[in-house]
């Protein structure tokens, strides 16, 4: 019986710990999530600005840090991302 009671605390106490694990990594996930939605919404914007640059002669790189700048910081990013390409 006494073993009994301990195969059942065991399994409450494991269960117990699944949830606080899953509870503490949802927050990153959704962090990591969402900051990869928004770097391929940069990504796009500045394939956009690209494709009508093209007749201007304009042109942003495309790399991981741009689409994560214009991602992140939305319209002010992408104009970061603009007059830097005129300063440097």
């Amino acid at each position: 019986m006494n073993s009994e009671l301990l195969i059942l605390l065991a399994w409450i106490a494991g269960i117990i710990i699944v949830f606080a694990f899953g509870k503490a990594l949802k927050v990153p996930l959704k962090f990591a999530v969402k900051l990869m939605i928004n770097g391929i919404i940069g990504g796009i914007v500045i394939l956009l600005i690209n494709l009508i640059g093209q007749y201007f002669d304009f042109h942003i790189s495309l790399n991981i840090f741009s689409a994560l700048i214009a991602g992140t910081l939305g319209l002010p990013g992408v104009i970061l991302l603009i007059i830097l390409k005129y300063l440097l």
